[in-house]
């Protein structure tokens, strides 16, 4: 089975080629744009396995919540692929990518949601397999849902604002550690992906749509004032 994966939900922007269980994958951490960079990524990856677009068996993408051009971005590219060779879609939760990327154990994914907010979901994690334990939310550090119980791990850049600071101090002992460092990728994308496909799942390009969680994308400038930002 040959699957292509997108992931641009944070900064870190990368694309993976799933070949019968071995993945490759080329990334780089991108502060703004990357539009120019999914596609010839894409083709190196398939060059480089002797493949072409005709044989792949599906698409999938980092669906969200993350930032909103980096999804419209991973979307767009998939769906424009998925519409032109007729190919299923499998649309993966970024903060599920998030967790197994960290690894086995009880994770506690993070991103940073602007706006004076974070997206916090919670998984269990063996090997490939993610359960979902507390499903993606958003709100300020203050307001945030937390999971239960004790032994989760933080990750996520969400750690690495003053809103992930509260989130610590709620967790307490219950969060035995913190690695801001890690990111979704398309590795993970495709991990996740993989199984879907292989049982016949996945959507028609045009049912691929971004998970935000919120609708909202942007504040206004009174908004911005009454929150603390910037002028």
């Amino acid at each position: 089975m040959n699957l292509l994966a997108f992931e641009a939900a944070t900064s870190h922007l990368s694309v993976a080629l799933y070949r019968d269980g071995v993945i490759t994958e080329k990334s780089a951490d991108v502060p703004n744009g990357g539009s120019e960079r999914l596609l010839p990524w894409a083709n190196e990856l398939l060059a480089a396995a002797g493949l072409t677009l005709k044989q792949l068996d599906g698409i999938a993408f980092g669906a969200g919540p993350g930032g909103f051009t980096g999804l419209r971005l991973a979307c767009g590219v998939t769906q424009g692929l998925a519409f032109g060779l007729d190919l299923p879609v499998v649309p993966v939760g970024t903060l599920a990518a998030l967790a197994l990327a960290s690894g086995d154990g009880k994770v506690l994914a993070c991103l940073d949601a602007r706006m004076n907010e974070v997206y916090v979901a919670a998984y269990q994690v063996a090997g490939d397999r993610v359960d979902e334990v507390m499903a993606p939310k958003v709100g300020a550090g203050e307001t945030a849902p937390l999971p239960d119980g004790d032994g989760w791990r933080g990750v996520g850049d969400g750690f690495a604002t003053v809103h992930g600071d509260v989130l610590r101090r709620r967790m307490g002992e219950c969060l035995i550690a913190v690695d801001e460092s890690v990111t979704p990728t398309a590795n993970a994308i495709a991990r996740l992906a993989a199984p879907v496909l292989a049982r016949g799942g996945g959507v028609d390009a045009a049912q691929a749509v971004p998970i935000y969680v919120r609708d909202k994308v942007a504040l206004t400038t009174a908004e911005r004032r009454a929150r603390g930002g910037s002028k």
